[in-house]
Protein backbone atom coordinates (compact mmCIF):
# COMPACT_ATOMS: atom_id res chain seq x y z
CA UNK A 1 0.00 0.00 0.00
CA UNK A 2 1.14 3.55 -0.73
CA UNK A 3 1.40 5.98 2.17
CA UNK A 4 0.81 9.65 1.15
CA UNK A 5 1.02 11.83 4.27
CA UNK A 6 1.49 15.02 2.30
CA UNK A 7 0.93 16.52 -1.14
CA UNK A 8 4.65 16.15 -1.83
CA UNK A 9 4.27 12.36 -1.73
CA UNK A 10 1.39 12.21 -4.26
CA UNK A 11 1.38 9.16 -6.64
CA UNK A 12 0.55 9.06 -10.33
CA UNK A 13 -2.71 7.78 -11.78
CA UNK A 14 -0.75 4.90 -13.40
CA UNK A 15 0.64 3.89 -10.04
CA UNK A 16 -2.83 4.05 -8.55
CA UNK A 17 -4.42 1.86 -11.22
CA UNK A 18 -1.51 -0.63 -11.10
CA UNK A 19 -1.87 -0.91 -7.32
CA UNK A 20 -5.65 -1.28 -7.61
CA UNK A 21 -5.23 -3.97 -10.28
CA UNK A 22 -2.86 -5.90 -8.05
CA UNK A 23 -5.24 -5.68 -5.10
CA UNK A 24 -8.15 -6.94 -7.19
CA UNK A 25 -6.28 -9.84 -8.75
CA UNK A 26 -4.65 -10.96 -5.51
CA UNK A 27 -7.69 -10.39 -3.35
CA UNK A 28 -10.44 -12.03 -5.44
CA UNK A 29 -8.67 -14.40 -7.84
CA UNK A 30 -10.92 -16.47 -10.19
CA UNK A 31 -14.68 -16.60 -9.71
CA UNK A 32 -17.70 -18.20 -11.39
CA UNK A 33 -20.18 -15.44 -12.29
CA UNK A 34 -23.58 -15.73 -13.97
CA UNK A 35 -25.33 -13.00 -15.94
CA UNK A 36 -26.74 -11.81 -19.26
CA UNK A 37 -24.57 -10.76 -22.22
CA UNK A 38 -24.98 -7.24 -23.54
CA UNK A 39 -23.05 -5.29 -26.17
CA UNK A 40 -21.12 -8.32 -27.51
CA UNK A 41 -18.45 -7.49 -30.10
CA UNK A 42 -15.58 -9.36 -31.75
CA UNK A 43 -13.21 -7.17 -33.78
CA UNK A 44 -10.72 -8.49 -36.33
CA UNK A 45 -8.20 -9.18 -33.58
CA UNK A 46 -10.34 -12.17 -32.53
CA UNK A 47 -10.79 -10.93 -28.95
CA UNK A 48 -14.37 -10.75 -27.60
CA UNK A 49 -15.69 -7.85 -25.54
CA UNK A 50 -19.08 -7.68 -23.83
CA UNK A 51 -20.92 -6.54 -20.69
CA UNK A 52 -22.20 -9.07 -18.17
CA UNK A 53 -25.25 -7.72 -16.30
CA UNK A 54 -28.14 -8.62 -14.07
CA UNK A 55 -31.12 -6.56 -12.90
CA UNK A 56 -29.09 -4.29 -10.63
CA UNK A 57 -25.47 -4.13 -11.89
CA UNK A 58 -23.11 -4.71 -14.77
CA UNK A 59 -19.38 -5.33 -15.36
CA UNK A 60 -17.25 -5.17 -18.50
CA UNK A 61 -15.67 -8.44 -19.71
CA UNK A 62 -12.84 -9.40 -22.06
CA UNK A 63 -12.50 -12.89 -23.63
CA UNK A 64 -9.19 -13.04 -25.45
CA UNK A 65 -8.67 -14.90 -28.73
CA UNK A 66 -6.67 -17.75 -27.16
CA UNK A 67 -9.80 -18.66 -25.17
CA UNK A 68 -12.47 -17.53 -27.62
CA UNK A 69 -11.40 -20.17 -30.18
CA UNK A 70 -12.77 -22.92 -27.92
CA UNK A 71 -16.35 -21.53 -27.93
CA UNK A 72 -18.85 -24.02 -29.36
CA UNK A 73 -20.93 -21.19 -30.77
CA UNK A 74 -20.63 -17.43 -30.84
CA UNK A 75 -22.48 -15.75 -27.96
CA UNK A 76 -25.04 -13.12 -28.70
CA UNK A 77 -26.77 -10.36 -26.79
CA UNK A 78 -29.39 -11.65 -24.39
CA UNK A 79 -27.70 -15.02 -23.81
CA UNK A 80 -27.57 -16.00 -20.18
CA UNK A 81 -24.13 -17.39 -19.49
CA UNK A 82 -21.89 -18.52 -16.72
CA UNK A 83 -18.22 -17.44 -16.85
CA UNK A 84 -15.11 -18.32 -14.95
CA UNK A 85 -13.14 -15.10 -14.79
CA UNK A 86 -10.34 -13.26 -13.03
CA UNK A 87 -11.20 -9.86 -11.55
CA UNK A 88 -8.84 -7.23 -12.91
CA UNK A 89 -8.58 -3.58 -13.94
CA UNK A 90 -7.79 -2.03 -17.32
CA UNK A 91 -5.13 0.46 -16.29
CA UNK A 92 -5.40 2.72 -19.35
CA UNK A 93 -9.00 3.72 -18.58
CA UNK A 94 -9.26 2.72 -14.96
CA UNK A 95 -12.16 0.41 -15.84
CA UNK A 96 -12.90 -2.48 -13.53
CA UNK A 97 -13.32 -5.65 -15.70
CA UNK A 98 -13.39 -9.44 -15.81
CA UNK A 99 -10.83 -11.45 -17.80
CA UNK A 100 -12.92 -14.45 -18.91
CA UNK A 101 -11.28 -17.89 -19.05
CA UNK A 102 -14.37 -20.10 -19.64
CA UNK A 103 -17.80 -19.17 -20.99
CA UNK A 104 -20.76 -21.58 -20.77
CA UNK A 105 -24.42 -21.26 -21.40
CA UNK A 106 -26.20 -21.07 -18.08
CA UNK A 107 -27.70 -24.39 -17.08
CA UNK A 108 -25.02 -26.44 -18.84
CA UNK A 109 -23.25 -27.36 -15.60
CA UNK A 110 -25.77 -30.06 -14.70
CA UNK A 111 -25.63 -31.45 -18.23
CA UNK A 112 -21.85 -31.61 -18.17
CA UNK A 113 -21.83 -33.27 -14.74
CA UNK A 114 -24.30 -35.86 -15.97
CA UNK A 115 -22.18 -36.42 -19.08
CA UNK A 116 -19.07 -36.93 -16.95
CA UNK A 117 -20.86 -39.54 -14.80
CA UNK A 118 -22.04 -41.43 -17.90
CA UNK A 119 -18.56 -41.32 -19.39
CA UNK A 120 -17.04 -42.85 -16.25
CA UNK A 121 -19.74 -45.54 -16.10
CA UNK A 122 -19.38 -46.56 -19.76
CA UNK A 123 -15.59 -46.51 -19.58
CA UNK A 124 -15.74 -48.87 -16.60
CA UNK A 125 -17.95 -51.21 -18.65
CA UNK A 126 -15.42 -51.21 -21.49
CA UNK A 127 -17.80 -49.58 -23.97
CA UNK A 128 -15.01 -47.29 -25.20
CA UNK A 129 -12.60 -50.17 -25.96
CA UNK A 130 -13.69 -50.90 -29.54
CA UNK A 131 -10.86 -51.59 -31.96
CA UNK A 132 -12.56 -53.29 -34.90
CA UNK A 133 -10.65 -53.10 -38.17
CA UNK A 134 -12.08 -50.63 -40.66
CA UNK A 135 -12.04 -51.49 -44.38
CA UNK A 136 -10.13 -48.95 -46.44
CA UNK A 137 -12.00 -48.14 -48.53
CA UNK A 138 -15.33 -49.66 -47.47
CA UNK A 139 -17.05 -51.73 -50.13
CA UNK A 140 -20.48 -50.57 -48.94
CA UNK A 141 -20.84 -47.77 -46.38
CA UNK A 142 -24.02 -47.21 -44.39
CA UNK A 143 -24.47 -43.53 -43.45
CA UNK A 144 -26.72 -42.91 -40.42
CA UNK A 145 -27.65 -39.23 -40.40
CA UNK A 146 -30.37 -36.74 -41.27
CA UNK A 147 -31.48 -37.03 -44.89
CA UNK A 148 -31.73 -33.23 -45.15
CA UNK A 149 -28.69 -32.22 -43.10
CA UNK A 150 -25.55 -30.58 -44.37
CA UNK A 151 -23.49 -33.45 -42.92
CA UNK A 152 -24.84 -35.91 -45.52
CA UNK A 153 -24.10 -33.49 -48.36
CA UNK A 154 -20.54 -33.02 -47.07
CA UNK A 155 -20.02 -36.78 -46.91
CA UNK A 156 -21.42 -37.34 -50.41
CA UNK A 157 -19.41 -34.46 -51.91
CA UNK A 158 -16.10 -35.55 -50.36
CA UNK A 159 -16.72 -39.22 -51.22
CA UNK A 160 -17.58 -38.50 -54.87
CA UNK A 161 -14.52 -36.31 -55.17
CA UNK A 162 -12.12 -38.77 -53.56
CA UNK A 163 -13.63 -42.16 -54.52
CA UNK A 164 -16.33 -41.87 -57.23
CA UNK A 165 -17.12 -45.59 -57.27
CA UNK A 166 -18.02 -45.59 -53.56
CA UNK A 167 -21.34 -47.29 -52.66
CA UNK A 168 -23.26 -45.35 -50.00
CA UNK A 169 -26.56 -46.30 -48.37
CA UNK A 170 -28.27 -43.59 -46.32
CA UNK A 171 -30.24 -44.65 -43.23
CA UNK A 172 -32.18 -41.45 -42.48
CA UNK A 173 -32.75 -40.62 -38.80
CA UNK A 174 -33.54 -37.61 -36.63
CA UNK A 175 -30.33 -36.23 -35.18
CA UNK A 176 -31.88 -34.17 -32.37
CA UNK A 177 -35.08 -34.12 -30.43
CA UNK A 178 -36.94 -36.88 -28.55
CA UNK A 179 -37.06 -39.25 -31.57
CA UNK A 180 -33.32 -39.08 -32.30
CA UNK A 181 -32.09 -41.73 -29.83
CA UNK A 182 -34.55 -44.56 -30.72
CA UNK A 183 -34.12 -43.92 -34.45
CA UNK A 184 -30.33 -43.95 -34.14
CA UNK A 185 -30.36 -47.22 -32.18
CA UNK A 186 -32.84 -48.78 -34.61
CA UNK A 187 -30.71 -47.74 -37.60
CA UNK A 188 -27.60 -49.34 -36.10
CA UNK A 189 -29.50 -52.57 -35.41
CA UNK A 190 -31.07 -52.66 -38.89
CA UNK A 191 -27.70 -52.07 -40.60
CA UNK A 192 -26.22 -54.98 -38.66
CA UNK A 193 -29.18 -57.24 -39.38
CA UNK A 194 -30.47 -56.52 -42.88
CA UNK A 195 -27.81 -54.68 -44.93
CA UNK A 196 -24.69 -55.88 -46.66
CA UNK A 197 -22.69 -52.90 -45.43
CA UNK A 198 -19.17 -53.51 -44.23
CA UNK A 199 -18.90 -50.25 -42.21
CA UNK A 200 -21.17 -47.60 -40.65
CA UNK A 201 -20.80 -43.82 -40.41
CA UNK A 202 -22.85 -41.97 -37.78
CA UNK A 203 -22.66 -38.22 -38.34
CA UNK A 204 -24.31 -34.85 -38.01
CA UNK A 205 -23.28 -31.19 -38.19
CA UNK A 206 -22.42 -28.84 -35.35
CA UNK A 207 -24.73 -27.46 -32.68
CA UNK A 208 -25.06 -26.66 -29.04
CA UNK A 209 -24.67 -29.20 -26.29
CA UNK A 210 -28.44 -29.55 -26.19
CA UNK A 211 -28.55 -30.18 -29.96
CA UNK A 212 -25.92 -32.94 -29.70
CA UNK A 213 -27.30 -34.51 -26.54
CA UNK A 214 -28.91 -37.47 -28.36
CA UNK A 215 -25.41 -38.72 -29.21
CA UNK A 216 -24.55 -38.76 -25.48
CA UNK A 217 -27.20 -41.39 -24.77
CA UNK A 218 -25.79 -44.42 -22.99
CA UNK A 219 -28.06 -46.84 -24.88
CA UNK A 220 -26.79 -45.55 -28.23
CA UNK A 221 -23.21 -45.91 -26.99
CA UNK A 222 -23.87 -49.53 -26.02
CA UNK A 223 -25.54 -50.20 -29.38
CA UNK A 224 -22.43 -48.92 -31.16
CA UNK A 225 -20.21 -51.02 -28.87
CA UNK A 226 -22.17 -54.21 -29.66
CA UNK A 227 -22.36 -53.50 -33.41
CA UNK A 228 -21.09 -56.29 -35.64
CA UNK A 229 -19.96 -53.68 -38.16
CA UNK A 230 -17.13 -51.26 -37.42
CA UNK A 231 -18.41 -47.76 -36.75
CA UNK A 232 -17.01 -44.30 -37.55
CA UNK A 233 -18.55 -41.33 -35.70
CA UNK A 234 -18.26 -37.64 -36.66
CA UNK A 235 -20.55 -35.52 -34.46
CA UNK A 236 -20.56 -31.73 -34.42
CA UNK A 237 -17.42 -29.67 -34.53
CA UNK A 238 -13.88 -30.67 -33.74
CA UNK A 239 -14.16 -29.52 -30.11
CA UNK A 240 -17.28 -31.61 -29.48
CA UNK A 241 -16.74 -35.13 -28.13
CA UNK A 242 -19.82 -37.27 -27.53
CA UNK A 243 -20.25 -40.71 -25.97
CA UNK A 244 -21.17 -42.12 -29.39
CA UNK A 245 -17.79 -41.01 -30.75
CA UNK A 246 -15.96 -42.54 -27.79
CA UNK A 247 -17.79 -45.86 -28.34
CA UNK A 248 -17.00 -45.90 -32.07
CA UNK A 249 -13.96 -47.51 -33.61
CA UNK A 250 -12.84 -44.22 -35.15
CA UNK A 251 -13.72 -40.63 -34.32
CA UNK A 252 -13.51 -37.91 -36.97
CA UNK A 253 -13.67 -34.21 -36.12
CA UNK A 254 -16.16 -33.40 -38.92
CA UNK A 255 -18.30 -35.29 -41.46
CA UNK A 256 -15.91 -34.32 -44.25
CA UNK A 257 -12.95 -35.57 -42.23
CA UNK A 258 -14.78 -38.86 -41.70
CA UNK A 259 -15.21 -39.31 -45.47
CA UNK A 260 -11.54 -38.46 -45.99
CA UNK A 261 -10.52 -41.02 -43.37
CA UNK A 262 -12.68 -43.75 -44.95
CA UNK A 263 -11.89 -43.17 -48.62
CA UNK A 264 -8.49 -42.50 -50.13
CA UNK A 265 -8.07 -39.72 -52.64
CA UNK A 266 -8.33 -41.52 -55.97
CA UNK A 267 -6.63 -38.70 -57.81
CA UNK A 268 -3.75 -38.75 -55.31
CA UNK A 269 -3.59 -42.50 -55.70
CA UNK A 270 -3.59 -42.15 -59.48
CA UNK A 271 -0.80 -39.58 -59.19
CA UNK A 272 1.02 -41.87 -56.78
CA UNK A 273 0.54 -44.80 -59.15
CA UNK A 274 1.76 -42.66 -62.02
CA UNK A 275 4.81 -41.65 -59.99
CA UNK A 276 5.39 -45.27 -59.04
CA UNK A 277 4.95 -46.24 -62.69
CA UNK A 278 7.58 -43.69 -63.68
CA UNK A 279 9.91 -44.92 -60.93
CA UNK A 280 9.28 -48.51 -62.01
CA UNK A 281 9.91 -47.63 -65.65
CA UNK A 282 13.12 -45.77 -64.79
CA UNK A 283 14.26 -48.60 -62.54
CA UNK A 284 13.41 -51.16 -65.22
CA UNK A 285 15.16 -49.07 -67.86
CA UNK A 286 18.24 -48.74 -65.65
CA UNK A 287 18.13 -52.47 -64.91
CA UNK A 288 17.88 -53.24 -68.62
CA UNK A 289 20.71 -50.82 -69.40
CA UNK A 290 22.89 -52.47 -66.78
CA UNK A 291 21.99 -55.90 -68.13
CA UNK A 292 22.76 -54.76 -71.68
CA UNK A 293 26.09 -53.36 -70.54
CA UNK A 294 26.93 -56.62 -68.81
CA UNK A 295 25.86 -58.50 -71.95
CA UNK A 296 28.09 -56.34 -74.14
CA UNK A 297 30.97 -56.90 -71.76
CA UNK A 298 30.33 -60.65 -71.73
CA UNK A 299 30.01 -60.68 -75.54
CA UNK A 300 33.31 -58.86 -75.86
CA UNK A 301 34.94 -61.51 -73.70
CA UNK A 302 33.16 -64.41 -75.45
CA UNK A 303 35.22 -65.98 -78.27
CA UNK A 304 34.20 -68.42 -81.01
CA UNK A 305 35.07 -72.05 -80.14
CA UNK A 306 37.09 -72.46 -83.39
CA UNK A 307 39.22 -69.44 -82.50
CA UNK A 308 39.59 -70.70 -78.97
CA UNK A 309 40.60 -74.16 -80.24
CA UNK A 310 43.12 -72.62 -82.65
CA UNK A 311 44.53 -70.57 -79.81
CA UNK A 312 44.79 -73.68 -77.68
CA UNK A 313 46.49 -75.56 -80.56
CA UNK A 314 49.00 -72.76 -81.00
CA UNK A 315 49.62 -72.73 -77.31
CA UNK A 316 50.04 -76.53 -77.31
CA UNK A 317 52.53 -76.34 -80.22
CA UNK A 318 54.45 -73.60 -78.46
CA UNK A 319 54.53 -75.63 -75.26
CA UNK A 320 55.65 -78.70 -77.23
CA UNK A 321 58.44 -76.70 -78.89
CA UNK A 322 59.50 -75.29 -75.55
CA UNK A 323 59.36 -78.77 -74.02
CA UNK A 324 61.56 -80.27 -76.76
CA UNK A 325 64.01 -77.42 -76.46
CA UNK A 326 64.08 -77.83 -72.70
CA UNK A 327 64.64 -81.61 -73.05
CA UNK A 328 67.45 -81.11 -75.56
CA UNK A 329 69.04 -78.50 -73.37
CA UNK A 330 68.69 -80.73 -70.34
CA UNK A 331 70.18 -83.71 -72.22
CA UNK A 332 73.06 -81.56 -73.42
CA UNK A 333 73.78 -80.37 -69.90
CA UNK A 334 73.54 -83.90 -68.55
CA UNK A 335 75.84 -85.21 -71.33
CA UNK A 336 78.37 -82.50 -70.58
CA UNK A 337 78.16 -83.32 -66.91
CA UNK A 338 78.61 -87.06 -67.65
CA UNK A 339 81.62 -86.33 -69.87
CA UNK A 340 83.15 -84.22 -67.18
CA UNK A 341 82.59 -86.91 -64.55
CA UNK A 342 84.02 -89.53 -66.94
CA UNK A 343 87.17 -87.47 -67.38
CA UNK A 344 87.46 -87.01 -63.65
CA UNK A 345 86.86 -90.74 -63.13
CA UNK A 346 89.50 -91.59 -65.70
CA UNK A 347 91.90 -89.22 -64.04
CA UNK A 348 91.16 -90.79 -60.66
CA UNK A 349 91.15 -94.43 -61.96
CA UNK A 350 93.45 -96.91 -59.97
CA UNK A 351 94.48 -98.82 -63.13
CA UNK A 352 97.68 -96.85 -63.57
CA UNK A 353 98.54 -97.22 -59.89
CA UNK A 354 97.83 -100.93 -60.14
CA UNK A 355 100.08 -101.18 -63.21
CA UNK A 356 102.80 -99.21 -61.47
CA UNK A 357 102.57 -101.32 -58.32
CA UNK A 358 102.50 -104.48 -60.47
CA UNK A 359 105.69 -103.40 -62.19
CA UNK A 360 107.22 -102.51 -58.83
CA UNK A 361 106.12 -105.92 -57.46
CA UNK A 362 107.63 -107.70 -60.46
CA UNK A 363 110.89 -105.83 -59.85
CA UNK A 364 110.93 -106.49 -56.11
CA UNK A 365 109.95 -110.18 -56.27
CA UNK A 366 113.39 -111.39 -57.58
CA UNK A 367 115.13 -109.27 -55.03
CA UNK A 368 112.92 -110.76 -52.32
CA UNK A 369 113.58 -114.27 -53.60
CA UNK A 370 117.33 -113.61 -53.53
CA UNK A 371 117.33 -111.88 -50.15
CA UNK A 372 115.13 -114.35 -48.30
CA UNK A 373 117.57 -117.33 -48.17
CA UNK A 374 120.36 -115.04 -47.09
CA UNK A 375 118.13 -113.52 -44.42
CA UNK A 376 117.05 -116.94 -43.18
CA UNK A 377 120.68 -118.16 -42.96
CA UNK A 378 121.74 -115.05 -41.08
CA UNK A 379 118.79 -115.36 -38.69
CA UNK A 380 119.59 -119.06 -38.13
CA UNK A 381 123.15 -118.21 -37.23
CA UNK A 382 122.04 -115.50 -34.80
CA UNK A 383 119.54 -117.89 -33.23
CA UNK A 384 122.17 -120.59 -32.75
CA UNK A 385 124.54 -118.08 -31.15
CA UNK A 386 121.79 -116.87 -28.82
CA UNK A 387 121.04 -120.48 -27.84
CA UNK A 388 124.65 -121.15 -27.02
CA UNK A 389 124.82 -118.01 -24.94
CA UNK A 390 121.59 -118.94 -23.16
CA UNK A 391 122.82 -122.45 -22.38
CA UNK A 392 125.99 -121.00 -20.99
CA UNK A 393 124.06 -119.03 -18.39
CA UNK A 394 121.14 -121.44 -17.90
CA UNK A 395 120.66 -122.83 -14.32
CA UNK A 396 119.91 -126.18 -15.82
CA UNK A 397 123.39 -126.29 -17.29
CA UNK A 398 124.78 -125.47 -13.81
CA UNK A 399 122.67 -128.24 -12.30
CA UNK A 400 124.08 -130.68 -14.81
CA UNK A 401 127.50 -129.88 -13.39
CA UNK A 402 126.44 -131.22 -9.92
CA UNK A 403 124.75 -128.22 -8.35
CA UNK A 404 121.23 -128.33 -6.79
CA UNK A 405 118.46 -125.80 -5.96
CA UNK A 406 116.88 -126.15 -2.49
CA UNK A 407 113.33 -124.91 -2.12
CA UNK A 408 111.03 -124.78 0.88
CA UNK A 409 107.90 -126.85 0.45
CA UNK A 410 106.46 -126.86 4.06
CA UNK A 411 106.60 -129.03 7.27
CA UNK A 412 106.55 -132.83 7.32
CA UNK A 413 103.09 -132.80 8.74
CA UNK A 414 101.34 -130.26 6.49
CA UNK A 415 103.41 -129.11 3.56
CA UNK A 416 102.02 -125.80 2.27
CA UNK A 417 101.35 -125.84 -1.48
CA UNK A 418 102.66 -122.75 -3.17
CA UNK A 419 104.78 -121.91 -0.16
CA UNK A 420 108.07 -122.98 -1.95
CA UNK A 421 110.95 -120.56 -1.69
CA UNK A 422 114.57 -120.90 -2.71
CA UNK A 423 116.78 -121.53 0.33
CA UNK A 424 120.08 -119.72 0.20
CA UNK A 425 121.21 -120.15 3.86
CA UNK A 426 120.82 -122.82 6.51
CA UNK A 427 119.31 -120.40 9.01
CA UNK A 428 116.38 -119.98 6.63
CA UNK A 429 115.20 -123.52 7.51
CA UNK A 430 113.83 -125.15 10.59
CA UNK A 431 114.29 -128.73 11.80
CA UNK A 432 111.47 -130.91 10.54
CA UNK A 433 110.80 -128.59 7.61
CA UNK A 434 110.29 -130.27 4.26
CA UNK A 435 112.53 -129.12 1.42
CA UNK A 436 112.62 -129.86 -2.30
CA UNK A 437 115.98 -130.29 -3.97
CA UNK A 438 116.06 -129.86 -7.73
CA UNK A 439 118.92 -131.71 -9.47
CA UNK A 440 120.13 -131.74 -13.00
CA UNK A 441 117.73 -134.57 -13.55
CA UNK A 442 114.76 -134.99 -11.16
CA UNK A 443 113.91 -133.80 -7.63
CA UNK A 444 114.46 -134.93 -4.05
CA UNK A 445 112.15 -134.40 -1.05
CA UNK A 446 114.16 -134.15 2.18
CA UNK A 447 113.43 -133.26 5.78
CA UNK A 448 115.73 -130.98 7.81
CA UNK A 449 117.08 -132.84 10.77
CA UNK A 450 119.78 -130.46 11.92
CA UNK A 451 121.27 -127.14 10.91
CA UNK A 452 125.00 -126.42 10.90
CA UNK A 453 126.54 -123.12 11.26
CA UNK A 454 128.85 -122.11 8.51
CA UNK A 455 132.52 -122.56 9.18
CA UNK A 456 134.43 -119.44 9.78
Amino acid sequence: MFETSSAANAISVTQLNREAKGLLERGLGELWIEGEISGFSQPRSGHCYFTLKDDNAQVRCALFKSRAQFLREKPKDGDRVRVRAKVSLFEARGDYQLIVEVLQQAGLGEWLARLARLKEQLAAEGVFANQRALPHPPRHLGVITSATGAALQDVIAVTRKRWPQAHLSVLPVAVQGPQAVPQLIRAVAMANRDSDCDALLITRGGGSLEDLWAFNDQHLARAIFHSRLPVVAAIGHETDTTLAELAADLRAPTPSAAAEALYPDQRAQVQQLSALKQRLWRAQRARLDQAAQRLDHARSRLRHPARELETQRQRARELERRLHAAVRMRMTREQQKADQLTRRLQQASPARDIQRHRQQLAMLTPRLNNALPRRLAADRERLEGAMRALNAVSPLNVLNRGYAIVERVGSSQTPAPGDSKVIRAAHQTQPGEMLSIRLGEGRLAVEVKRRYKPRP
